[in-house]
């Protein structure tokens, strides 16, 4: 019997928060090293796991299926792919860092790392699940921890509405896809929610138009699709740094990761028949996003919208549902998953000493905090989409898959590029250059081993998969080829 690696990955942080739970609340110092004692052992897992899949082999790997439900066709199931693997990566990756981040954390760090990481369980599961049911089990432990983490740890002015607001839309969406989800195992006839099963269902083409829309736009919401984006970027302003980076960094593709899973690849005739449309809601996504980031003064905001305009690209690669552009969203889920880990928590590390975030009250703070300006410029090359980066990697695949398809789309969506480029630069000079404003004199000062160690490690990620993009273009590659088959080679 081969070693459960998923089902250790996915528990793991779930058992640690319970076990940090039970650590006295006066013990901060024990709870911080349980916690980065159970990210570092998730982080190494996860690794293994992503260099262990065999690539020439390809479909479902280190597969577990145990039945849960039988009367109603519910069973825990679980496996990896080419296209989940880099995610359970970037979820590892994101907890390790976010824990190296939170460490100064004074106000109940207990039920703060405990919560995180019941939100790290959910998203673990909900990347490796094969069973729908359970996709949607763990969709929602992975909302509803994100909802008392803002709330009781966000930004004071604007917390309770961020929450409020991200539950509202995020519970609004998953609703809805779930009545598509539930039309599907009702109409299959089937008695179970195996997505693996429901794969070759032979839904009818009349089926699949109707009901297409509810999955993918339901589970688009927390994928960021315009127009229903906006509780985003306020649930990213209002978050505490580590809570932002699981946020952008993980929680936004487990939206679009479902919408591909659940909405190409099992309604894939209503996938060809809606796209058209779907791209056209990308192109404001990845426009508009930029134009707003372009705008903004408060710098955890540029941020937020940034992130937007960046999951419209990610969205757009799979609405060409051509090979070279889901290889290109696959990377870019990874790529932009890291890049805004990196960009969140340089904004905490600003915000932590300088008490502010509007961006024309900073400046000079490379000459105190000379990493933290050199971790932003990574990713700032990274967003603009720079060769020698991965974000060259990801958006030049998606581009080209857009070109395929739709030329006009390509030709619009390549403007945020210049927009981008515009906004990143301006943030640089004006956040990391120039005069150190006098208020600022004697209260600067270089952030600690832990975050240094954080941004050498996010930075490091950007740079090797940039430079050695074949560690996971193959991978994704590998993955990719079972949407097609599911679309007909369209």
């Amino acid at each position: 019997m081969q070693f459960p690696i998923l089902s250790v990955i996915v528990f793991t942080p779930i058992v640690a928060g319970l076990l940090i739970l039970m650590i006295p609340a006066d013990r901060k110092t024990e709870v911080r090293v349980t916690a980065l004692a159970a990210s570092t052992f998730a982080l190494l897992l996860s690794i293994w796991a992503y260099f262990s899949y065999d690539v020439s082999a390809g479909g479902y790997q280190f597969v577990e299926k145990v039945s849960w439900l039988p009367q109603l066709g519910i069973s825990y199931h679980v496996g990896l792919d080419g296209m989940n693997a880099p995610l359970l990566l970037l979820t590892g990756v994101v907890m390790f860092t976010g824990v190296l981040i939170s460490w100064g954390i004074d106000d109940r760090p207990r039920e703060f790392f405990a919560f995180l990481f019941i939100l790290a369980t959910g998203v673990f599961g909900v990347f490796v699940t094969l069973d729908l049911f359970m996709l949607f089990f763990f969709y929602e432990i992975a909302v509803f921890p994100m909802y008392l983490l803002i709330s009781i740890w966000g930004w004071k002015e604007t917390r309770e509405y961020a929450a409020m607001k991200l539950t509202l839309y995020l519970f609004i969406g998953s609703v809805i896809a779930m009545v598509g989800a539930l039309a599907m195992y009702f109409t299959a006839g089937m008695k179970t929610f195996d997505m693996l099963e429901l794969e070759k269902a032979g839904f009818s083409i009349a089926f699949q138009q109707l009901w297409f829309p509810f999955v993918f736009l339901g589970f688009g919401v927390l994928g960021g699709i315009w127009p229903f984006h906006n509780w985003s970027p306020d649930g990213h302003v209002a978050a505490p740094t580590a809570v932002s980076m699981f946020h952008a960094g993980v929680l936004m593709k487990l939206g679009a990761f479902a919408a591909l899973r659940v909405g190409v690849m099992l309604l894939p005739e209503g996938a060809k028949f809606w796209m058209g449309g779907v791209i056209c809601l990308t192109l404001v996504n990845v426009v508009y996003g930029a134009f707003i980031a372009s705008v903004q003064n408060d710098f955890k905001y540029v941020i937020g919208f940034s992130s937007v305009s960046h999951m419209g690209l990610v969205l757009m690669g799979f609405a060409t549902l051509t090979k070279t552009g889901l290889i290109g969203s696959g990377i870019q889920m990874f790529s932009h998953g890291v890049m805004t880990a990196l960009f969140f928590a340089v904004v905490g590390m600003v915000y932590d000493q300088a008490h502010t975030r509007d961006i024309p009250h900073l400046g000079g703070f490379r000459k105190y905090m000379p990493l933290v300006a050199v971790a932003f410029i990574v990713g700032g090359l990274v967003s603009m989409g720079m060769p020698g980066f991965s974000g060259f990697v990801a958006e030049f695949p998606i581009f080209m898959g857009v070109w395929q398809s739709y030329p006009w789309v390509a030709l619009i969506a390549a403007v945020s590029i210049v927009i981008t480029a515009s906004y990143i630069i301006r943030v640089i000079g004006r956040v990391f250059f120039g005069q150190l404003p006098e208020e600022f004199e004697g209260h600067i000062h270089d952030v600690t081993v832990l975050d240094k160690v954080a941004l050498v490690f996010l930075s490091a990620i950007l740079i090797i998969l940039g430079v050695f993009p074949g560690i996971m273009v193959p991978m994704v590659q590998s993955g990719v080829e079972n949407v097609m088959r599911l679309l007909g080679g369209a």
